[in-house]
């Protein structure tokens, strides 16, 4: 008998779904599991409301000027010469300086003074500004040159930008347009919007603050590159970096702190010179930021702006140009040719270049970061799970200042992770690496252990990759520091390979032809068909990656030191505050749990003289090591 119609449809019918759902299958066998996250948008702290590229932007010009009238007019006078495009608005807003008035001044100096600040009135009433807005604020008292910045704007929108420049500069006639072409590639282009970019100086860099930094080097090609350093001959400003940075000043002057940086020329300068000058605050702002101005390298000693140097709060005489402006007949470099940030070169204080954004979350770029960081064929792995962010922060600070450099750090998926690798730091992000991922999928878990097995599994792989490329490597906890910067080289001397400490949190491996053995590939696997078990006995997690491997090693009869022994480490649990204890000279770090409170730890490292970061969390010095 003939099956029915609609039956002789449904046979058909099903093997289709089956064929699509099979296919379907296929299809996500062959795609990663995870796909790359999306680094940029996390990283912007300070995120564009409006990312069209037609927005409207408001331009300010800020002058700022107090008795030199023959400056300001060739200051003014370049500035209305520049090509403004047509439907542009571009605004003018001129800070005069009221002169300092003394009970000893004669009656001749006052009558010079005030006769100087009619013509200077006189002459910027005069100015012609066909471009848009004219605005002079003339000051009832002498507010000095830190107050005549840091007061002259307060950003009315996101998309206000202000060009500040004192009386002594004269400006190229293409500036305006370089400054506009920046603007709309570094600020609307959302491809090209970095969060830690707070604006750009078009003067001539030449100058290293920190002490013992490198000599400003740039190759010819180099034409536009990041720096930490602000600009005060020509700086434009974004505004919410400066919102922040006036919000930050307000809080830390109101409670009498002081932009102090060890290691820095510019502290110098601030305790001869104090509130006259306003940079050094800026730049311990940017500092514990992390943000970065954009700068120009023309051939023969050539900018966008120039400073007269005339006599003033930083000259006593004039000391002329300190370069040349760039003209219209410059052919020899395309002055609107931006590159995209990720292919420009930044440095930081010491003109020590800075690679940003190293972050892992595959096996393929994690060879090319192990490479890079290696120092000594040694490199160090830093758990940062179950750390708070001011340890993990003082330790970068005392790596700084150590010159450890051979490092990478491993944590779960954060503003705090993401932070590090926006300011240069190496980072492996556990929560989206994907291999990982992959191998945890054959692990039946419970939610709440499932960042932990991410944590071992990652250190596990990790540890492999470093030992396939040669490199001793150190796996140790975010709760330890290092007494000296050649604390993670391979100090053991012969014996065995593999050294665990597990109160101190240590593992140190040994890259040998055993330890290549132990760490095959089926060593990660040995390592998931351990977890259940060690994850119901385990008391704490600090150590718990720690468990894994001994338990693997002793089934395997592979014999390993024990660091713990060897007084390498000095716990806090034998330092007090009132005590007269030191480090001994095996003892190589401080450690400590995690459990352990943020104020003990911090009481505890400034005993010892190793807690390094202030009340931001930011170093208290910037310390230079030549290349």
């Amino acid at each position: 008998m003939a099956p029915a119609p609609h039956k002789r449809k449904a046979i058909p019918l099903l093997l289709m779904l089956l064929l699509v759902s099979l296919s379907m299958l296929f299809i996500f066998s062959l795609s990663p599991s995870n796909p790359k996250p999306q680094i940029q948008p996390l990283l912007r702290r300070n995120p564009i409301p409006n990312l069209n590229p037609n927005q409207n932007f408001t331009f300010i010009i800020k002058v700022l000027t107090f008795d030199r009238l023959e400056s300001l007019s060739r200051c003014l006078t370049s500035l209305s010469k520049a090509h403004y495009d047509i439907n542009d608005k571009v605004h003018l807003h001129i800070f005069v300086d009221h002169f300092r008035q003394d009970s000893s001044d004669g009656s001749v100096d006052l009558d010079q003074k005030l006769n100087l600040s009619g013509k200077i009135l006189d002459f910027v009433d005069g100015f012609d500004w066909s471009f848009g807005e004219k605005l002079v604020h003339y000051r009832t008292a002498n507010a000095g040159l830190q107050a005549q910045w840091i007061e002259a704007w307060w950003p009315t929108s996101d998309h206000e930008f202000a060009f500040v420049v004192e009386d002594d500069l004269e400006v190229s006639p293409l500036y305006y347009r370089f400054l506009k072409a920046l603007i709309m590639n570094y600020y609307y282009n959302a491809s090209n919007f970095s969060p830690s970019i707070y604006g750009a100086s078009l003067q001539r860099p030449r100058f290293v603050p920190g002490k013992h930094g490198n000599k400003m080097k740039l190759d010819d090609g180099t034409c536009i590159f990041l720096y930490q350093l602000v600009g005060t001959w020509g700086q434009l400003l974004f505004p919410k970096p400066w919102k922040e940075f006036r919000l930050w000043y307000d809080t830390h002057k109101s409670k009498n702190m002081k932009p102090f940086l060890e290691g820095m020329v510019t502290t110098g300068w601030y305790k001869k010179l104090g509130e006259k000058i306003w940079t050094p605050w800026f730049i311990k702002f940017i500092q514990s930021h992390g943000y970065f101005n954009i700068y120009t390298n023309f051939l023969h000693e050539r900018a966008l702006s120039i400073s007269h140097r005339d006599p003033g709060v930083n000259y006593r005489k004039t000391a002329g140009p300190d370069s040349y402006l760039v003209d219209e007949n410059s052919s020899d470099f395309s002055l609107l040719k931006l590159s995209p940030p990720n292919d420009l070169k930044w440095y930081d204080f010491c003109f020590r270049q800075v690679l940003t954004n190293r972050i892992v979350d595959n096996s393929r770029n994690l060879g090319p970061i192990l490479q890079s960081v290696q120092k000594n064929n040694s490199v160090i792995l830093v758990n940062l799970y179950r750390v708070h962010e001011a340890v993990i922060r003082n330790m970068l600070c005392h790596f700084e200042k150590l010159n450890v450099r051979n490092y990478v750090f491993v944590g779960p998926t954060s503003h705090v992770l993401l932070d590090l690798a926006r300011r240069g730091h190496p980072v492996i992000d556990a929560g989206h690496f994907s291999d990982v991922i992959n191998l945890a999928k054959s692990i039946t878990f419970q939610d709440s252990t499932a960042e932990l097995i991410k944590e071992i599994l990652v250190s596990a792989y990790v540890t492999r990759k470093s030992l396939d490329l040669g490199y001793n490597t150190w796996v140790l906890e975010g709760n330890m520091l290092p007494r000296t910067g050649d604390s993670f080289y391979d100090s053991f001397g012969r014996g065995n390979d593999v050294f665990i400490g597990k109160t101190a949190g240590l593992l140190f491996v040994r890259s040998s032809s055993l330890t290549l053995k132990i760490w095959a590939d089926d060593f990660v696997y040995k390592i998931v068909s351990q977890l259940d078990t060690l994850l119901k006995d385990a008391v704490t997690h600090d150590s718990i990656t720690l468990d894994v491997v001994e338990k693997l090693l002793e089934q395997q009869r592979i014999k390993f030191d024990d660091i713990d022994a060897m007084h390498l480490g000095l716990s806090f649990g034998i330092v007090h505050a009132n005590s007269t204890t030191s480090f001994r000279k095996e003892n190589k770090f401080v450690y400590w749990s995690s459990e352990t409170k943020l104020d003990v730890i911090q009481r505890q490292l400034e005993h010892l003289d190793l807690w390094v970061v202030d009340s931001d969390f930011s170093c208290v010095g910037v310390f230079c090591q030549p290349s």
